[in-house]
């Protein structure tokens, strides 16, 4: 069903996001699973988890203390939600809300369950077929087969899971901007620190600007779940590339540069911010620099014009925005040196719970629904150098906002 029936009355009209729906009680987010369940002609929604497995059902009926042993919650599209645990650890389950059954042995836990589910025959899980969405393929198989000896046919969560954990609301994108905008500011600075360093012929390692802008986040009250990536050269060609205090180069005039940096505010729902720019440790960038760049800025840039021509008019699939993303690179002959996805999800999480663009690594068929947000990020990387142009896009009321402005139109020289 079209996310402008569907995904415009929910969203704009109840305005819970997947940040605001965590802060919901129990109650009031089943009431709101079930809307949804109706709406996608869905007739349940069955959260299982063992040893923390699953945290979307995690995160979503937020148990307390020590859970050790298998546990199930299952959202019908109309009537009682139920909770399944074991009876040692019903006290960690304490107000669920619902009706509660407990088990002690499997085969109490497989009657039980199987009660639990009975007159339904589809019912949606943290499954993907073929592992195709890994982020969503959280349940077992052995699990998925218990689920089709009652016979069940088990789906796909995943849109499920993407519009109750992946969307911002604007507190949320707030957060985002205010992430992006000290992110821009953390890069000048990066980017003057290295300038400042040559110029006065003083050392300066891929590690120590890595370590500067790990230290400006401190400055910027911003987080991240990871160290930054700063790259020269051939280490710029290797996408996850991670200078450490044992390993890395130093930064010498004549270099090729590229900094990827990802951080949100640090705060309770915060949003990530991340982006890619690159720069030349000179005076006047090369043409092989710049005929590689300007290759992957408009791969970059047909993705923003295909979103924005697109979205309002019709649903738009992730996979279908990687496709004209790397349809520039590949028409530009270098097909085979684009070697990932074009973008990730973003959310509380700097790879979310949404859709990805991707039709690489995956073939991501969910929707862009309003309120996600994700990156851009085509990439060419060649023996002695890579460039790579990352940007962040948000899918808003008003249509598809770039809000990590502005665009890297040119390598940077940072000499000149």
């Amino acid at each position: 069903m079209r996310w402008r029936s569907i995904g415009r009355m929910l969203f704009f009209t109840l305005a819970i996001s997947s940040v605001a729906f965590a802060k919901q009680g129990l109650e009031t987010k089943v009431k709101a699973v079930q809307k949804y369940l109706k709406e996608n002609k869905i007739s349940g929604w069955l959260l299982y988890d063992f040893h923390g497995n699953n945290p979307v059902a995690t995160e979503f009926v937020q148990p307390q203390g020590m859970q050790t042993r298998r546990w199930y919650y299952f959202i019908p599209q109309s009537g009682s939600a139920w909770g399944l645990v074991h009876r040692i650890e019903q006290a960690n389950f304490k107000g669920l809300y619902g009706k509660f059954e407990v088990y002690s042995s499997w085969d109490e836990q497989k009657r039980k369950l199987k009660e639990i589910l009975a007159g339904h025959k589809e019912i949606a899980m943290e499954y993907s077929p073929l592992n195709a969405i890994p982020y969503v393929s959280r349940v077992d198989a052995g699990t998925i087969e218990l689920l089709r000896s009652f016979g069940l046919k088990v789906i796909s969560s995943a849109d499920l899971v993407q519009y109750f954990q992946a969307r911002w609301d604007k507190e949320a994108y707030l957060t985002h901007k205010e992430a992006v905008k000290a992110l821009m500011e953390i890069k000048d600075k990066a980017f003057n620190l290295v300038r400042d360093k040559i110029r006065k012929n003083q050392k300066i390692t891929e590690y120590d600007l890595q370590q500067f802008i790990w230290n400006q986040y401190k400055q910027y009250n911003m987080i991240s779940d990871y160290f930054p990536i700063c790259a020269v050269n051939e280490n710029a060609g290797n996408p996850h590339y991670e200078p450490t205090k044992e390993n890395h180069q130093e930064i010498k005039k004549g270099d090729f540069l590229l900094i990827d940096i990802w951080a949100k505010k640090s705060q309770p729902g915060s949003i990530y911010g991340d982006i890619t720019w690159t720069a030349y440790v000179g005076e006047k960038v090369p043409e092989k620099f710049v005929m590689i760049f300007n290759i992957v800025k408009e791969a970059r840039d047909a993705a923003v014009k295909f979103l924005k021509d697109n979205w309002k008019k019709k649903t738009i699939y992730g996979w279908q925005v990687d496709d004209v993303s790397r349809g520039v690179i590949k028409k530009a002959g270098y097909a085979d040196f684009f070697t990932h996805r074009t973008g990730h999800s973003i959310a509380t999480e700097v790879h979310g719970n949404g859709v990805n663009i991707d039709n690489f690594e995956t073939k991501d068929e969910r929707k862009i629904i309003p309120g996600v947000g994700f990156s851009i990020e085509p990439g060419i990387y060649l023996k002695n150098f890579g460039v790579r142009s990352e940007i962040d896009v948000y899918a808003g009321e008003d249509g598809i906002e770039v809000t990590s402005l502005p665009l890297q139109m040119e390598i940077i020289p940072l000499l000149k």
